[in-house]
């Protein structure tokens, strides 16, 4: 038995539950976790934005130590600390084989269930448990593909290997992962949540010449300057093209958005010098549309352009990120303002909500 959050339905707190776990099948692994970030694409499975079916244990930024492997694995061995992919790729569909293994086809096809179609959890009923990005990291012990796994060194903290797993491969990877992105550019991030504070640290790493983030709590905006922002802009308070216009004398030369919204989206296109670039990082919610100016697209030939989990491949970003950090040229430890226990989960999507500075963490024993 193992003990989860569960989400039976929307809009209604997760209980914490005992649930029956299966043994790792070929090509599986156990993972004991030991930490789990708060991440909004799970709220917004919590909210009904995203639909998803149930019940659920979400979560799919986390790290953990294999504990048991499966028949065929020699990727990890039991003992080993592992960041864990929340697109544990194939390897052999089409995405896959040209290069993007981020955008795995038999992942998509999937879900929520294992890789041979069945699933790991079953609840006090014997009703099966879908797992969120085959993870579900809100639990005590996870079985989950061995391609999740990417083994890490022991001087990497648990909390930080968690983040590494998601908001900071999808923040910094998909800014230094951009194709043309070079140094010295002028840069805006639109959110300040834990993904754009990451696309902040990616911007400072590649030398942007002006970092410009835009958000609408002024907290959140001082807490930029900590990971790179040389400008903030509250965009309730002012027209955030406006001003970022003002500033570059004629707009950026790429602007992320890391929130994932159509009024986010059309700021940031509309942010951008002639020849630019708009990022879409962020996920909005389902069936959301943005209203772009076509013709302001094609006579300023601007591109606008979606990252999926960092434009590259997960592992390989993995490895450039613990490098920055074991260097120290990312902040990885700044962003971690809260840390709960798994009983606490509610909470912590609550303070989420409520729009606090940094990234909370489930921590386990």
């Amino acid at each position: 038995m193992v003990k989860a959050a569960v989400l039976y339905e929307p809009k209604v707190p997760m209980p914490i539950v005992e649930l029956e776990q299966g043994a790792p099948k070929a090509g599986e692994v156990r993972v004991r976790m030991a930490a789990a970030g708060v991440c909004a694409s799970d709220h917004h499975v919590m909210l009904g934005q995203t639909t998803f079916p149930m019940p659920i244990v979400l979560g799919h930024e986390g790290a953990g130590i294999v504990e048991e492997v499966g028949e065929g694995v020699e990727s990890v061995k039991p003992g080993d600390r592992c960041i864990l992919s929340f697109v544990p790729n194939c390897g052999h569909c089409r995405s896959c084989r040209t290069g993007s293994p981020q955008l795995c086809d038999t992942n998509r096809l999937t879900g929520t269930r294992q890789y041979d179609g069945t699933f790991r959890l079953k609840d006090s009923e014997g009703k099966d448990v879908h797992q969120f990005a085959k993870l579900g990291v809100f639990a005590e012990s996870i079985v989950i593909p061995h391609q999740a796994c990417f083994p890490i060194s022991d001087d990497v903290p648990m909390d930080v290997a968690s983040l590494i797993g998601c908001s900071v491969t999808t923040g910094v990877g998909g800014v230094i992962n951009q194709q043309n992105i070079r140094p010295g550019m002028t840069v805006a991030v639109f959110g300040a949540g834990g993904v754009g504070l990451n696309a902040i640290q990616g911007a400072k790493l590649l030398n942007a010449s002006r970092v410009i983030a835009v958000d609408i709590h002024n907290h959140k905006l001082e807490f930029t300057y900590k990971f790179g922002a040389t400008d903030v802009i509250n965009s309730r308070s002012e027209d955030p093209a406006k001003k970022i216009m003002e500033l570059t004398g004629g707009g950026v030369d790429f602007a992320f958005d890391t929130f994932g919204g159509a009024v986010t989206t059309e700021q940031m296109m509309d942010s951008l010098r002639k020849g630019g670039t708009g990022v879409l990082v962020g996920l909005a919610p389902e069936g959301m549309t943005a209203d772009i100016n076509l013709i302001d697209l094609v006579r300023n030939q601007k591109t606008l352009i979606g990252s999926y989990y960092g434009s590259a491949s997960p592992h390989e970003t993995f490895g450039k990120l613990v490098d920055f950090y074991t260097r120290g040229r990312i902040d990885v430890d700044s962003l971690i303002t809260r840390r709960y226990p798994l009983e606490e989960i509610n909470e912590a999507y609550d303070a989420l909500g409520r729009g606090e500075d940094g990234r909370g963490v489930i921590m386990f024993d």
